[in-house]
């Protein structure tokens, strides 16, 4: 039985390359960047090339972007870093219902500490309104965080035209790219973005590595303290086999970005032509038009999701229900209830999210596997 991987959102493997580039700094070459010796400095070599090349992907400077652990604290370190050093200035921060947990529970912890805590409702697709953004703005608004791109259901947000209404109020605002970075273009000064958060395994690097973006001049700090890595912006050894192969991955994604993004779209579409036309009671979720090239998310009524996905399992197909960090739990998405789905429904749910190994036979074997599935999960369900 060959075996299908749609479950890319959750992470990706490590492209060939990018584990060649990365191997010569687990093994030869080994140094702490901070050592002034010969060994050190090829090693900060090696930091400031994958820095350059991770600023290039995004169109910021080097001096721009700090390595970090990942997506998750990236986030921490944006919404933490500007809240904490605008706090003279206001305490109100605005985000949407949609949000990554990395975002959603950040703030919340953040409104235990005395922060006002706005989150703004999104429409039937995931997105949320520019319109309303701009009503929540008050006086002591010193954030707005809205992701780029949802890693559930796939709805880009209008995210340039938010960071215009940031940037008229004078008001700092982060974006989260961890699943647009390498699937559609990611330029901090087109976004309008101060803040910029990306992860490292969602673009075929390994796990544990990924950056922030702060822009030059902005007023924000760490809150965390050491040694005087990233320019003091987050102290720590650096990781340099992980950054060497964020670095590679970054510039791979980039080069091959307007081609993989046809090639991915051919493929959703295909994909969500032959699931609606061959099963019933079926829903896709999301923008039909403003969604990621790779992702899809249905909707099967009168099915169980974990069912759903462990008869999946049985028949070589690695999906989700939802995001990687609530893999496990029983509650329906956040992200589909804010949308309005019925909490019943929203159990039923399927993510498919394609990548740089799937093929057209991959989807193929995917459409005339699934009408079987559903009918025995399902028992007397019609098909087209």
């Amino acid at each position: 039985m060959s075996k299908i991987y749609f479950d890319h959102s959750a992470t990706t493997p490590v492209h060939p390359d990018v584990a060649q580039e990365m191997f010569r700094y687990v093994t030869g070459i080994f140094g702490n960047p901070s050592s002034i010796h010969s060994f050190g400095r090829e090693a900060k070599r090696a930091v400031n090339g994958a820095r350059a090349k991770v600023a290039v992907s995004i169109g910021a400077k080097k001096e721009e972007v700090v390595f970090t652990s990942g997506g998750t604290e990236s986030d921490h370190l944006a919404i933490k870093g500007a809240a904490y050093a605008n706090r003279k200035k206001g305490n109100h921060i605005i985000t949407t219902a949609v949000e990554h947990h990395a975002v959603l529970h950040t703030c919340k912890a953040l409104e235990k500490e005395g922060f006002e805590i706005t989150v703004l409702p999104v429409d039937a697709y995931g997105m949320v309104s520019p319109r309303d953004v701009a009503d929540a703005v008050k006086d002591n608004t010193v954030l707005i965080t809205v992701m780029h791109a949802n890693n559930e259901v796939g709805t880009i947000q209008p995210i340039p035209e938010i960071g215009e209404i940031a940037r008229e109020k004078g008001i700092l605002f982060h974006t989260d790219a961890v699943q647009s970075m390498g699937k559609i273009p990611v330029n901090v000064s087109e976004l309008k973005t101060d803040l910029l958060s990306i992860s490292g395994h969602k673009i075929n690097a390994p796990k544990g590595i990924g950056a922030l973006y702060i822009k030059q001049g902005i007023n924000w700090r760490p809150y965390n303290f050491g040694g005087g890595q990233e320019r003091e912006r987050r102290p720590g050894t650096e990781n340099v086999p992980g950054i060497v192969a964020l670095g590679k991955a970054a510039e791979i994604a980039v080069r091959n970005l307007e081609e993989e993004n046809s090639r991915l779209t051919i493929l959703r579409d295909k994909l969500i032509k032959g699931i609606t036309e061959s099963i019933d009671h079926v829903e896709l979720c999301g923008h039909p038009i403003r969604r990621l090239p790779n992702n899809v998310n249905f909707i099967f009524e009168f099915i169980d999701g974990g069912t759903m996905l462990l008869n999946l399992d049985m028949h070589g197909v690695a999906a989700s229900s939802g995001s990687a960090c609530n893999t496990g739990s029983v509650d329906p998405s956040h992200v589909l209830l804010a949308m309005g789905v019925p909490r019943t429904a929203a159990l039923g749910s399927l993510r498919l999210t394609l990548g740089r190994g799937n093929t057209e036979k991959d989807v193929d074997e995917f459409i005339n596997m699934m009408p079987r599935i559903i009918e025995k999960l399902r028992p007397g369900a019609s098909f087209g």
